[in-house]
């Protein structure tokens, strides 16, 4: 007798988590261009352009070495020493390569952190406005996010005063900070994250410092928390300002007491990151020259959608000081903005995200924006939204 596939239950904790509606968009995107269709993709925060030319060829040599093996937990030594040095060479401060952990993309450095800092039913504060995949991680480790409430009005900048409120209630086990953020574009400043990290240490919260937009700033150069706290955990990765993305390799900075702890977990939860994409990361801190290129290409695409949307009826659009997302209050246009970036893509071809995805209170009037195409793409963009709002 066969089983009845309806006996098999769903566990609550996969019910409860959220569709990453960007990712939803990009497969629709997909689904048009498979018929032909022309798409310009805003949608998802991954650049267009390559991996650098040093990259390839490192991982190239690799597979020419022909064995592609397993490698140490938290990564091979080489890689762990060249990212403390970055941490020196990039904000002056001493990082022991002990302390660095190299992961499988940023995704597994939160689900590592988490494990590492928080037991079932802890309250972690987050953005909101943010990152999507924050609060579902979190619900997927039965942690509780708990949100806090940002404004463009004040910037869409966390403040010590929401994470007090929000301790208020019940205690919080931690705040995770994103900085330059997503999808605002905010960064916080050497004294609002050091404010931050006090605030933490009064209140015995760990404190989590998404850095994976180091890099892409647009007037002054983004500040770690590693300068202000040397027991904050920070996340960073190797898949936006190093065009990495599918190559799924990132790091974590990590006080001592944390190192074996996650060293544990990530040998029983994957292993080890890619041994290919380790050997490949190594080289691209020597492509500076080609990636300051690239990002150039994104501050003229900045500029020009910061330019052309307020005539498009777009004009709500927070200016970001750095990532490669605008995030615009389409209020005047829609109040779903889940159909309209559906409309957006089926009758324009413009994919960009709803933001509901970011924001589950007022998103339904938002959308974002990614110029991690270009200059060209945006000026595309631009164009095709011309037509379809005109």
């Amino acid at each position: 007798m066969r089983p009845d596939p309806s006996a098999f239950s769903i566990s609550r904790r996969a019910a409860r988590v959220a569709p990453f509606l960007a990712m939803d968009v990009l497969a629709a995107a997909a689904v048009k261009e498979r018929r032909g269709e022309a798409v310009v993709h805003m949608e998802v925060g991954q650049p267009s352009a390559p991996a650098p030319r040093a990259v390839l060829a490192a991982a190239q040599a690799a597979l020419a070495g022909g064995r592609i093996p397993y490698t140490e937990a938290l990564g091979i030594a080489p890689l762990r020493e060249r990212i403390a040095r970055h941490c020196a060479e990039a904000y002056g401060v001493a990082v022991a390569p002990e302390r660095v952990v190299v992961t499988t993309g940023s995704s597994a450095g939160f689900v590592l952190a988490f494990l590492a800092l928080f037991d079932a039913g802890a309250r972690v504060a987050i953005a909101e406005p943010g990152y999507p995949a924050y609060r579902s991680i979190l619900q997927a480790l039965d942690l509780e996010p708990v949100p806090l409430r940002l404004s463009a009005e004040d910037g869409f900048v966390p403040t010590p005063a929401l994470v007090r409120a929000a301790q208020a209630g019940r205690p919080l086990a931690g705040l995770l900070v994103m900085s330059p953020a997503n999808p605002s574009g905010t960064m916080l400043d050497p004294v609002g994250l050091a404010e931050l990290g006090r605030t933490c240490r009064a209140l015995n919260l760990a404190f989590v410092s998404d850095e994976i937009y180091h890099g892409l700033t647009y007037g002054v150069p983004a500040a770690t928390a590693l300068a202000s706290d040397p027991d904050a955990v920070i996340i960073n990765s190797f898949s936006k300002y190093y065009c990495m993305t599918g190559w799924r390799i990132g790091w974590m900075v990590v006080p001592e007491r944390l190192v074996r702890p996650i060293e544990r977990l990530a040998q029983n939860l994957y292993i080890s990151a890619p041994y290919l994409s380790q050997v490949a990361a190594l080289a691209a801190f020597d492509a500076v020259e080609e990636l300051e290129a690239v990002k150039a290409d994104y501050a003229r695409a900045r500029a020009l959608l910061l330019n052309e949307l307020p005539g498009l009826g777009l004009g709500d659009v927070h200016p970001a000081d750095g990532a490669f997302y605008l995030y615009a209050d389409v209020a005047r246009l829609t109040n779903d903005s889940a159909e309209f970036c559906r409309r957006m893509l089926a009758e324009a071809g413009v994919a960009a995200t709803p933001g509901l995805d970011f924001d589950p209170v007022d998103g339904a009037h938002h959308l974002r924006l990614s110029f991690a195409g270009g200059e060209a793409a945006a000026a595309e963009a631009v164009r095709r939204l011309r037509g379809w709002l005109g």
